[in-house]
């Protein structure tokens, strides 16, 4: 098999992920759309700071995936193992820990976040429903890790699509009633994500428990081992902060798309999904080349994982770059698909006009830091994230927004800069090449 097939094999199902993921969100998206842009803005608002708190599992799966990956490269059955459930039970503390933070800053982040009066009761309450189903997502990250990090990808999408697939069933019910079941209008769409969060939840632990080849959840491996912990950290911290600190900023910045009212938010939130439909190609991209640069790096072929880069790059030119020429001449009737406000269909269109042509860049950006993820160089992540946002995004953003009144411009301006930066510096330091030494032998 070619290097371009085996990157397929393994991205393909996880492209398939990252889509049911965005319909997942769309899910929500189309069906409040229908009562109006006040219940659509609810679920944009809240995103922000429930992506700000899942990230941390993101990071903390990704080091799991990283050290399983290389273990295999090595051929080490047992070592797998050992960190799969080490990365379990770091997971589980801190989907406590989250789930506690979130429930109590809900109420004070959503107001420090200009978000209109109208719109907080709806937020609020489908933020403290989401967020009950937090360790719910935390247990699929870990099948999610833990597979993707052998190469099967297609377990951890055949969980995703059955828990979509309730919530495709459970949204409309929930949402307008039907017979006994009352119209819980947004409390209705938090409510058919939790529960089919839940379902997933169970097929992933049950799936977590029978196990597959050397991977097998084990009550004795589960304790807390100090250096295996320790490593697991070290790799998964600084992309669990940066990317939160990311997500932060997107939080900040929804402050400023909620000063411009209800319908930028709307366009804000659909045109943001809709990115993230159309950049889905390289999420899948960058999950096979974090696995197969783990294991040639594992197995101390340099040569290969340059190789296994340089293909996805390829491979992502072509896949991102045809949906994302399209956004730019269609983008005001993929906003009139979800939602009739006139308002948010001419703004959604000209941010998909400014921002699409740097999300290009940007999902290049992201395989690079599936090479990153995969030799455990997650610094550099860490640092571009948060250039990215607080350095580059939100300061211009504020800058056009007040000092320069330029409106919603301002936002989609800002975001084509930071996605433009941030691509060029990753770049730069892929070619340097001191990312494939970040882990020693001797530590994993």
């Amino acid at each position: 098999m070619t290097e371009s097939g085996r990157i397929l094999r393994i991205a393909a199902p996880a492209m398939a992920g990252s889509l049911v993921e965005t319909l997942y969100n769309l899910t929500d998206a189309f069906f409040l759309g229908k009562l109006g842009s006040t219940e659509l803005s609810a679920p944009s608002v809240s995103t922000s700071l429930v992506f700000f708190l899942i990230i941390f599992a993101a990071g903390l799966s990704g080091a799991g995936t990283t050290l399983i990956a290389q273990m295999k490269g090595r051929g080490d059955g047992e070592r797998m193992n050992f960190f799969m459930n080490q990365t379990g039970f770091i997971l589980a503390a801190a989907s406590g820990i989250l789930t506690l933070a979130g429930l109590v800053l809900a109420r004070p982040i959503l107001r420090l976040l200009n978000t209109p009066l109208e719109v907080l009761g709806p937020a609020l309450s489908y933020l403290r429903i989401v967020l009950f189903g937090m360790p719910f997502m935390f247990a699929y990250f870990l099948l999610q890790a833990s597979f993707s990090a052998i190469g099967d990808t297609v377990t951890p999408l055949k969980v995703h699509l059955t828990a979509v697939l309730a919530n495709l069933v459970l949204d409309p019910l929930l949402i307008f009633g039907f017979g006994p079941i009352p119209a819980l209008s947004v409390a209705g769409a938090a409510s058919a994500t939790v529960i089919s969060q839940g379902l997933g939840a169970l097929l992933s632990l049950r799936i977590l428990v029978r196990g597959r080849g050397p991977l097998r959840l084990r009550s004795a491996l589960l304790r807390p081992d100090p250096k295996a912990a320790s490593l697991i950290l070290r790799i998964g911290l600084p992309s669990s902060v940066g990317q939160a600190l990311s997500a932060l900023g997107f939080t900040v910045l929804q402050g400023v798309v909620n000063l411009f009212g209800t319908g930028v938010i709307a366009a804000f939130g659909v045109g943001n999904r809709l990115i993230g439909l159309f950049d889905l190609p390289a999420h899948g991209l960058s999950v096979a080349t974090t696995t197969l640069v783990g294991q040639a790096l594992g197995a101390r072929d340099e040569t290969r994982a340059a190789r296994v880069v340089r293909s996805s790059l390829k491979l992502c030119l072509v896949l991102v770059g045809i949906p994302i020429g399209a956004s730019v001449i269609f983008g005001g009737h993929l906003v009139r698909f979800f939602v009739a406000d006139p308002e948010a269909i001419v703004v959604g269109d000209r941010m998909f006009k400014v921002v699409a042509p740097s999300v290009l860049l940007f999902s290049l950006y992201l395989v690079l830091t599936g090479a990153f993820q995969g030799a455990g160089d997650t610094r550099v992540i860490m640092v571009l994230s948060v250039v990215r946002l607080w350095v580059v995004r939100v300061p211009l953003a504020y800058a056009l927004a007040f000092l320069a009144g330029l409106g919603p411009l301002s936002i989609w301006a800002a975001m084509f800069v930071s996605n433009l930066a941030t691509a060029l510096a990753g770049f730069v330091w892929f070619r340097g090449g001191k990312w494939r030494k970040a882990l020693g032998r001797a530590e994993v």
